[in-house]
């Protein structure tokens, strides 16, 4: 009689228990916050996967389990420093007392940001991406993706921007450009921070701007000159 013995069924992986899953994620933000310091202080070029882990405090193999290439966690890290920005420039406009400048504050927060040392890191990554297609790759996505997250996040940070109709993307262009140039000059060489009245003047600006795209907004429907109601 032939031998009718069912095969052996595969072995099941169990899932990754809760306090699995928690360990691995708090070892990968580990990796991403030891990632950002090597930008911070040996640049692009210089941060390595032996580099990662030691500042990390992990093997070299802990890392690799996690991110298995340098552009994976490079990748990795960049994402995680958008989600960064993002969230503390939303903190740093919502958790304001009623009253205050909305606009004023989002500039200086986006001002905040730009002066951070990692955003060094930023323009040295896109000067590499240049004659880096893989880079490339990876970042003009990401920057995409983060310029059109830092829009939709103004308009909800700041109310009236949202009623400024197409003057909002002048606004946004003429105040994000400028603080970016404003970057590269604080970066270079004897740069100095702008002054208060500079950020005052640039926010009135941006308040013209408002004002204007109200003012070109349709008006409501106009009632029939037969209507007589009030």
């Amino acid at each position: 009689m032939p031998d009718r013995t069912e095969p052996a069924a595969a072995p099941t992986v169990a899932a990754p228990s809760g306090w699995q899953a928690r360990k691995s994620a708090a070892t990968r933000l580990q990796i991403l916050e030891a990632t950002l310091r090597c930008f911070t202080k040996l640049g692009y070029f210089h941060t390595t996967t032996p580099a990662i882990a030691d500042e990390a405090g992990l093997s070299r193999g802990a890392m690799l389990h996690h991110f298995p290439t340098r552009t994976d966690v490079v990748k990795a890290a960049i994402a995680h420093l958008h989600a960064k920005r993002l969230k503390a420039f939303r903190a740093a406009v919502e958790g304001l007392p009623p009253g205050e400048n909305r606009a004023y504050a989002a500039l200086r927060a986006h001002w905040d940001q730009l002066r951070h040392p990692l955003y060094a890191v930023f323009i040295e990554l896109q000067v590499a991406a240049r004659t880096d297609p893989e880079l490339a790759d990876i970042l003009a996505p990401a920057e995409a993706a983060f310029a059109r997250e830092l829009r939709q996040t103004a308009r909800e940070v700041v109310p009236e921007w949202n009623l400024a109709g197409p003057q909002f993307e002048i606004g946004y262009e003429l105040a994000t450009c400028t603080l970016r140039g404003m970057a590269l000059k604080l970066f270079a060489p004897g740069g100095a921070e702008p002054s208060e009245d500079f950020f005052r003047y640039l926010e009135k600006q941006l308040a013209d701007l408002a004002r204007e795209g109200r003012s070109m907004q349709p008006a409501g429907p106009r009632r029939p000159a037969h209507d007589t109601r009030m």
